[in-house]
């Protein structure tokens, strides 16, 4: 009884110390607070008060934002000059795109408690600029990427890149006097004249020539063929007029598009536009989402694309076509040791090419081991697969049988308005059975691996194979198989943050000595999410824009850091795919890292090989 009174009494004389303790701190709070306030020439600020916390900071960080927009309203200049009369409208809606994420800089006092709690925002007009740094940032990146895709022949993303830096850079208070160094020149450049004279170059070296065509039904598909300063383009996105409205948004690969039209539309005369704005791609960034929705698109008549005049032509136009595809060819011709007797597969190839044109995939069921089958019949189902032109296959030896490539189809889909190409690679085992299909690299990919002579050759083989049958899993939705090429231990890393100190079920990697602490997942939670993911998506495609490739000093270990597009039918987003594989054994090869970063860290950059001990 003694004790519990004691501890009564101890109660009733530690209550009224807290209470006052509570209260001088918020009188320090409201002090600290009314002196921010007297100081307007150092200080913006904002307060709110709400029934929660989230609430209150909420509406405290509008406030602040409304003070910050007055007194840097006048900076906008590329905004207020295009439209002078409707600019404060569209200043606002510019404004309110940073106010998500970019007032990382701002501090916060807080006053009472739920259901009645103040928050005080503030920063020193000293650090306002420091808001707009990170779009900066971006732009300069989105600047980088677009040279990287030029020289690499991969026009829409060189596009793409260029436009939505144009984008942000309307956005920001600083648009018209931002510059880029071009390191390998060293010249400067003012972007707010250089960028639009970038993609207006591009469309002029545009040259669209018209190959074949057949009529199936009502419809024409009519082969277009596009280079770039004379040389097959990697990637381009158009669309074209089909006599009563612009199609979808089309898909050309290593210089192969198609146009499909009414039999009525006189093929030899076909309106094409370049696409540049990618209103879809955005949506993998909210923050350029918000801006390209707040701001009106900017028109460029240089993307109104005409057909060559050798188009009328044919026969000549088909000769410049596969005149252009050889000499593209040329450059792995040395590696893959293309096969010239090759009767029977290309009868095999003909009577594949039939059964799609016909839907008639039974008649070539002979030709196929199962997993191909199995491969086969998800390939044709994946976005109403077609035929694309005239295939100019080419037969490589292997030493475990024969590689054709490849087959061009093209696919679309009931419920998103973009068609691709694709080149389907056969593999034939040495039962002549056709064993594994995939979608082949892109040109510039395959010689970025073929080009590394100091690799063995199988090593090459070993590298393209594998690439190609990864982003042909996802696509094909081959859930069996991409568990089987992860360790059971892998390391799966899907998202990151940056932490002063290592935690709990932290991943330490330390480039630089920073630690750095990512989100992971076991491989069976990798799986178990890819298939929900699968299953609600009605396609996934995979585009890799960039793939830089290394190898580890001792063994088959390869780090293959890609830069990836990765689009469905529900989501989108874009970064830079690290894969550590191990391919000592060529038929299974081994992930044993897998991690995913949205852009590259400003303290480290992108995690490699440098970033494990081997």
């Amino acid at each position: 009884m003694r004790i519990v009174l004691s501890l009564i009494m101890l109660i009733y004389c530690v209550l009224p110390t807290m209470a006052q303790s509570k209260r001088a701190e918020e009188k320090q709070a409201q002090a600290r607070i009314a002196e921010i306030k007297k100081q307007g020439d150092v200080y913006l600020w904002g307060e709110a008060q709400g029934k929660t916390l989230n609430v209150a900071d909420r509406d405290a960080l509008a406030d602040l934002i409304g003070q910050i927009s007055t007194s840097i309203q006048s900076d906008f200049t590329l905004i207020r000059n295009e439209d002078p009369a409707g600019y404060s409208e569209t200043f606002k809606g510019v404004i309110k795109t940073y106010s998500q994420a970019t007032l990382s800089n701002t501090e916060r006092v807080v006053v009472g408690k739920e259901p009645k709690v103040t928050v005080f925002r503030y920063i020193k007009r000293t650090e306002i600029a420091k808001i707009f740094v990170a779009r900066r940032n971006k732009i300069i990146g989105f600047v980088e990427s677009a040279i990287r895709a030029e020289q690499k022949l991969q026009i829409a993303d060189a596009l793409r890149y260029y436009y939505w830096a144009q984008t942000l850079l309307r956005s920001h208070p600083d648009g018209a006097t931002i510059r880029f160094t071009d390191e390998s020149t060293g010249e400067q450049h003012l972007l707010q004249s250089w960028i639009p004279e970038q993609i207006n170059n591009i469309f002029s070296n545009i040259r669209v020539t018209k190959g074949a065509s057949k009529v199936d039904g009502n419809f024409r598909q009519v082969e277009l063929f596009f280079t770039y300063k004379k040389e097959p383009v990697s990637n381009f996105d158009f669309t074209y007029w089909d006599g009563q409205d612009w199609s979808n948004i089309a898909s050309a690969k290593d210089g192969r598009g198609v146009a499909e039209l009414p039999t009525i539309v006189d093929e030899n005369k076909i309106d094409l536009k370049g696409e540049y704005i990618f209103t879809g791609e955005a949506t993998i960034d909210t923050e350029l989402k918000d801006v390209m929705e707040t701001l009106e698109p900017v028109p460029y008549k240089s993307s109104n694309l005409q057909l060559s005049s050798v188009s009328a032509k044919p026969k000549q136009a088909q000769k410049e076509i596969h005149k252009a595809q050889e000499k593209t060819a040329a450059r792995t011709e040395s590696f893959f040791e293309y096969v010239k007797s090759d009767a029977d597969y290309k009868n095999i190839m003909a009577e594949i090419e039939r059964s799609i044109i016909n839907r008639s995939y039974n008649a070539v069921r002979q030709y196929f081991d199962e997993e191909g089958w199995d491969m086969f019949t998800k390939l044709v189902n994946y976005g109403r697969a077609r035929i694309c032109g005239t295939p100019n296959y080419r037969f490589a030896k292997t030493d475990d049988g024969i590689i054709c490539r490849s087959m061009p189809l093209v696919f679309n889909f009931p419920n998103n308005k973009n068609s691709f190409v694709e080149d389907i690679v056969f593999e034939f085992g040495t039962d002549g059975k056709i064993h594994s299909l995939s979608f082949g690299l892109a040109q510039t990919a395959l010689e970025g691996i073929t080009g590394k002579t100091q690799w063995s050759e199988q090593s090459r083989l070993t590298l393209i194979r594998f690439l190609e049958n990864y982003k042909t899993a996802y696509a094909l939705k081959r859930l069996d198989y991409i568990s089987s090429i992860f360790a059971e231990d892998a390391l799966i890393i899907v998202g990151h943050v940056l932490k002063k100190q290592p935690v709990q079920d932290a991943i330490s990697i330390e480039p630089d000595k920073q630690v750095v602490r990512y989100t992971k997942q076991t491989k069976e939670q990798y799986i178990k999410n890819l298939g929900v993911c699968f299953a609600s998506n009605e396609f996934i495609n995979l585009r890799f824009a960039d793939n830089e490739i290394r190898k580890a000093g001792s063994g088959e270990i390869y780090g293959i850091q890609i830069k990836q597009d990765y689009f469905s039918s529900n989501y989108g987003d874009t970064g830079y795919l690290f894969l550590m594989v191990d391919l000592n054994d060529r038929d299974k090869p081994v992930i044993h890292v897998r991690a995913w970063q949205p852009d590259k860290d400003p303290d480290f950059g992108l995690i490699d090989l440098s970033s494990f001990t081997f």
